[in-house]
């Protein structure tokens, strides 16, 4: 299914018009420069937001920042209302965003295979083949073991 154009639209004024009301218009010391919105998405009846968002800090800071959007919402509500000029102005619903957690839980995992490739690096210098270098064979080598399977050899 396509998204809405009208949607889409909408959802970038909600975010521009939130982030700058958060960095200048709401005077709640739980959010200051603290909260960044990252993404928002409107419903395709233009009836809900969801606001995603994150927070620079520890687990303390994030929830905090948590109740100060809730407290916040109506003045960012009516900060939409005011820039989007729509008949209804959406429902807004903060949503933490996963985005970072789940960015650090891969630089993890890369950091960890960067550090077993390097293990396997240091075992594997100066290691010999099991079987031969070239395990391949070449095109002229096809006679010669054909040969050597019937017991018709040169020498």
């Amino acid at each position: 299914m396509a998204e809405n154009p009208r949607a889409k639209r909408l959802a970038d004024l909600i975010r521009e018009v939130v982030a700058e009301k958060l960095h200048r218009g709401v005077k709640d010391p739980r959010l200051g420069t603290r909260v960044t919105i990252t993404d928002t998405r409107v419903t395709g009846d233009l009836r809900e937001a969801t606001v995603f968002y994150t927070v620079y800090g520890d687990d303390e800071e994030r929830e905090q920042a948590a109740k100060g959007l809730e407290s916040a919402k109506g003045v960012l509500r009516s900060a939409v209302g005011q820039a989007a000029g729509v008949k209804f102005t959406p429902s807004l619903t903060f949503v933490a965003d996963a985005l970072p957690d789940t960015a650090k839980t891969i630089d993890d995992a890369l950091a960890r295979a960067k550090a077993k490739d390097e293990q396997v690096r240091q075992v594997s210098t100066g290691a010999a083949y099991a079987g031969e270098a070239d395990p391949y064979r070449k095109p002229g080598e096809e006679d010669d073991l054909a040969e050597d399977e019937d017991g018709d050899t040169d020498a």
